[in-house]
């Protein structure tokens, strides 16, 4: 391999595992929102 795909190469897999470590630690937010559906009573089996 010429030295210049072995460079590419090299700055890929950083560029992978350092977007793989942000995404392992990145502590995203849970929604904060409440949800409230009102299910008609002919969807459960009597």
């Amino acid at each position: 391999m010429s030295k210049f795909t072995m460079i590419l190469l090299v700055v890929l897999a950083a560029g992978a595992g350092a977007g793989l470590f942000f995404l392992n630690n990145w502590d995203i937010p849970a929604p904060k929102s409440t949800i409230e559906k009102t299910i008609p009573n002919d969807r459960f089996p009597k």
